[in-house]
């Protein structure tokens, strides 16, 4: 099959790269970066440097493809988060429609379930949306959770004030999930035939945010480290501080709040999948 990635060399289009091409596979990776040409072709792909917001580069890159595998990209300096997933999403599906491709596999999240009340995930809501009108075209949205890689953020406050934290409390649940295990069942999704428009959710585990704090302590040399829940002001004052621009502070103190009331795993409570780890 030929197949192409968007995702650059991130932490799970890399490990995906690798999976599809030892199964034989002619991959193609989408990066912004003509830097990553070299890496790229080290793991054995071809290169498409471009920018995901432009329509006819998509195009090309998508032109032959079986199959694509497509996630937005981050992007912390963007004025309005939400705008810029959607116009993303909207030159996906342009692109997606121009090139003829007839089956995609979609990074999304758990919560894309909700239009609102979800913070970044709201855009991913938006993606599926967008997606869900393309005609003769098959797509997978793989909702995955909260990376566990996603902790490294910590460190500071773990360094200088000896807690971990944020604004929902130490029985909290959270949904977390390795890239690299995420990257295996895209890997599994792309290969084979699918139709209409589905979702899977992944996961690798669930722990309260006190098991998070016990197990990262004690892995650290911090034993009793705890979980203190924050306010709202204050979890947005604590990334405002730390360096994070004002539309993402908001948007993560707006995606905690769907931690704490729980709305963030309706669906996800729906469609239980058999735990990675």
């Amino acid at each position: 099959m030929k197949i192409t990635l968007t995702g650059s060399t991130g932490n799970i289009t890399k490990p995906l790269a690798q999976i599809l091409i030892g199964a034989g596979h002619q991959v193609t990776i989408i990066s912004s970066d003509a830097a990553k040409t070299e890496i790229i072709a080290a793991l054995g792909a071809t290169a498409a440097i471009g920018s995901v917001n432009d329509t006819g580069f998509l195009a090309r890159a998508f032109t032959g493809a079986d199959a694509v595998y497509i996630m937005i990209p981050p992007n912390y300096g963007a004025p309005d988060l939400r705008k810029f997933m959607n116009e993303v999403g909207q030159s996906y599906a342009a692109a997606i429609k121009t090139a003829g491709v007839k089956r995609a596999v979609v990074l999304s999240s758990v919560g894309a379930h909700r239009s609102d009340g979800t913070g970044p995930i709201t855009g991913l809501h938006d993606l599926e949306q967008t997606l869900n009108t393309l005609e003769d075209v098959a797509v997978k949205y793989i909702r995955a959770p909260f990376f566990y890689i996603n902790l490294y953020a910590n460190v500071d406050m773990i360094k200088h004030a000896g807690i971990i934290g944020s604004n929902y409390p130490a029985d909290a649940r959270l949904v977390m999930g390795h890239p690299r295990d995420i990257a295996i069942v895209i890997g599994e999704e792309i290969q084979k035939p699918f139709t209409g428009k589905t979702v899977r959710y992944v996961a690798s585990d669930e722990r309260t945010t006190a098991e998070v704090a016990k197990v990262l302590g004690a892995a650290i040399g911090k034993p009793g480290l705890p979980w203190v829940e924050f306010t709202d002001e204050q979890a947005f004052e604590g990334m405002a501080q730390a360096g994070l621009p004002e539309e993402m502070a908001k948007k993560y103190t707006e995606m905690g709040t769907a931690v704490k009331s729980g709305i963030l795993w309706e669906d996800y409570d729906l469609h239980k999948p058999q735990l990675s780890a």
